[in-house]
Formats: structure tokens, C-alpha cells, sequence
């Protein structure tokens, strides 16, 4: 069997050639690299690529490439279907497993995060329109969240996701509202206490299903990836149950064009475990009777953006922050990071603002771009 004209053959019409000249085509150094792909599909994929069995110039264009000819499900692997029947038969963002992605992802040391994501922290799509750099496109994309929930001084704001504290010290700075931030990372909830020191914020480690107070606005910002879709009402119910009657509620994801039941296998084992990606279907079917939608604003191109400005910033500052991590995680990391940004600049993958109330506001919400 000549596996690697079967993985020519799934690539016509992609443009990438084996061992071409083109920076977007592949350079192959171990010629097993064509069976482990059709054996293990997207998980073998990633794997090869942090074992240095392939390489490219321009890897994010490799990626775009690939997913604008369906190269993913082309050489899915059925005998891998495992996590899939996994998210099925369980519930995988179930509570007893909450704090599991922030000791395997967020809790990967600060200093990674540091040098990576700017300024203020933010580890969300920045909103590049008139924006000339990564820390003006999130301080714009932070400030469209406040102006979206219209914050007056004095509001009490709950910030489900908070990170490191990025936008509970923004709104609390520029907005004087005051913010209760929750997160399952124990590293993001230490830096951010120190982060929003002396501001009317206050930082939990905790769980989202544990809130049981009342809010005049509710802010989700890159967290919902983490919910699992057998949880997506009762996330939905919890957060009408903390909205005040004439509150709102934004809620800022990654989505997918499709709706889909478990995440990508190399992504589930190396990145984020029980993460998923939610459809508008199953956005929509998980607040219907809960919430009125009021606005939905899809700016998916700019995380393309964000993150090659992301992987910049990892890339250039390396060798300061090297001695704690090894070769394997420099390539693991580079794989993630070009890997989502192939899928933005594909439009494979989206990123949804959606506003919601509990009853519809009254005389009508202004949509803010």
C-alpha cells in the first residue's frame, strides 16, 4: 500500500505539494509520517508534527489550506472513535471535572502566558477594527464589552472565565463598576488578585454552577469552550438565575459551523481537555425560553489576527522563558497556536459575541460595532 500517494490523492486541490518549493507546502522527514496520519488521523497529525516528522515555512496557511478541503475528515480514523462515544455516554464538562482545564492548560505558568498574550493578559479574540497593534485591538475589544452592556458606576458585574483579571480590571478602571471574577485556575486567580489589587474586584476560585447571587450584568468572555454541550442550558439557566430583571448578558465564544459532540483528539489531549466548540443551533437551542437575543456579532477573522500576534510574541521571547519547558512544548505550542489560526483565516471556525436579556429590553438594544 502506498500510503503516501493515498495522502497526495486527499490533498488535490489544496495546493500543498510533499517536499515542495511553495512556503506553504510540507517537508517531510520521516517517511512514516503518511501512515501514522491515516492511522491516527488529526491526533497523529499533531503528534508527528511535535515529534518533528514534518515541517512547514508557513504552517497557519498549511492549516487553512487543508480544512478549506474537509483534509480533517478525510483521514478521521473510525477506530479512534473513542472520545467521541467518551462525550456521549458522559458528560465531560461535568462539575467533579471543572477544575481539570485549568491545571492542565491555564496553570501551564504564568510566565508562558506573559510573554505571549500582552499588555493586560487577555486570552480572548481582540477586536483589530482601527486597531494597529495586539494591545489596542484589546483594549478596544474590552471596551466594546462595556459599551455593549451599557456599565454605569456602581454596577455589580460577574465576570464567568475572568482569566487573569483582564477585564475586571478594565471595566472597574474605566467604568467604576465593581466585578466578581470566578476562575478554575488556581495561577490565574493568584496573578489576578495581584493584578486588580486596590479595585473594587474581587477574585474566586470557583465553579460556575456555584454563583447564586444577583448581578446587574454577566460577562462570559472565551469560557463557554470549556462548558461541554450537555451542560449548555443549565450554564444558560444558571446565568439567568444571577441577571437581575433588566440585566444583560454577553457572551463572547469561539463556535464552529457545525454542531459537533466532542473536540478535535490532538486538541482534547494536549490542549484543552472537554473542550468543544458550540454551533448557533446549539447557542441558540440552549437559551431558548430563557433568554430574547438581542444582538450577535461575529468578528471571526480577527482572532486570525490575534493569534499570529500571539504566536509572535511566543515565538520572539522563547529562549527567556525556554529553561521551563523543553523542545517538545515549543513545537506543541507552535502546532496549537498556527493550528487555530489556520482554522480562523479558513473561516472554518467563528467567534460569536451575543448579547441576551431575560425579557427583551425595553424599547429595543442598540447594537454597538
Amino acid at each position: 500500500m502506498n500510503y503516501k500517494k493515498r495522502i497526495e490523492a486527499l490533498l488535490e486541490g489544496s495546493g500543498i505539494t510533499i517536499n515542495g518549493d511553495a512556503p506553504y507546502d510540507v517537508k517531510v522527514n520521516n517517511e512514516d509520517l503518511y501512515k501514522r496520519i491515516l492511522s491516527q488521523g488529526t491526533l497523529g497529525l499533531g503528534e508527528a508534527y511535535m515529534d518533528g516528522w514534518w515541517d512547514s515555512e508557513n504552517l497557519d496557511e498549511v492549516i487553512a489550506r487543508a480544512l478549506k478541503i474537509d483534509f480533517g475528515e478525510k483521514i478521521k480514523n473510525w477506530k479512534l472513535i473513542f472520545p467521541f462515544f467518551v462525550a456521549v455516554l458522559s458528560n465531560v464538562g461535568r462539575k467533579s471535572r471543572a477544575f481539570n482545564i485549568g491545571e492542565k492548560h491555564y496553570d501551564a505558568g504564568n510566565d508562558l502566558y506573559e510573554k505571549m498574550l500582552g499588555e493586560r493578559l487577555v486570552y480572548t479574540c481582540g477586536y483589530w477594527k482601527n486597531a494597529e497593534n495586539l494591545d489596542e485591538a484589546q483594549e478596544h475589544k474590552l471596551d466594546l464589552v462595556c459599551k455593549k452592556l451599557g456599565f454605569k458606576p456602581g454596577m455589580r458585574v460577574l465576570d464567568i472565565g475572568c482569566g487573569w483579571g483582564s477585564f475586571a480590571k478594565f471595566a472597574a478602571e474605566k467604568y467604576e463598576v465593581e466585578v466578581v471574577g470566578i476562575t478554575v485556575s488556581k495561577n490565574q486567580a493568584e496573578l489576578a488578585r495581584k493584578l486588580c489589587e486596590g479595585l473594587p474586584v474581587e477574585i474566586r476560585l470557583q465553579d460556575y454552577r456555584d454563583i447564586d447571587e444577583e448581578f446587574d450584568r454577566v460577562v462570559s468572555l472565551g469560557m463557554f469552550e470549556h462548558v461541554g454541550y450537555k451542560n449548555y442550558k443549565t450554564y444558560m439557566k444558571v446565568v439567568r438565575k444571577c441577571l437581575s430583571d433588566d440585566g444583560l448578558f454577553l457572551l463572547h465564544t469561539i463556535g464552529g459551523n457545525a454542531s459537533v459532540v466532542s473536540g478535535d483528539p490532538w486538541m482534547e489531549k494536549y490542549i484543552f481537555p472537554g473542550g468543544m466548540l458550540p454551533s448557533i443551533k446549539q447557542i441558540g437551542e440552549s437559551f431558548e425560553n430563557i433568554f430574547v437575543m438581542e444582538d450577535w456579532h461575529n468578528f471571526g477573522y480577527d482572532y486570525y489576527t490575534t493569534l499570529m500576534a500571539w504566536y509572535r510574541n511566543f515565538d520572539n521571547n522563547w529562549d527567556e522563558i525556554k529553561d521551563n519547558y523543553d523542545e517538545r512544548f515549543y513545537r506543541m505550542w507552535k502546532f496549537y497556536l498556527l493550528f487555530c489560526a489556520g482554522a480562523f483565516k479558513a473561516r472554518h471556525t467563528q467567534l460569536w459575541q451575543i448579547v441576551l436579556s431575560k425579557d427583551g429590553v425595553e424599547g429595543g438594544y442598540n447594537s454597538i460595532r
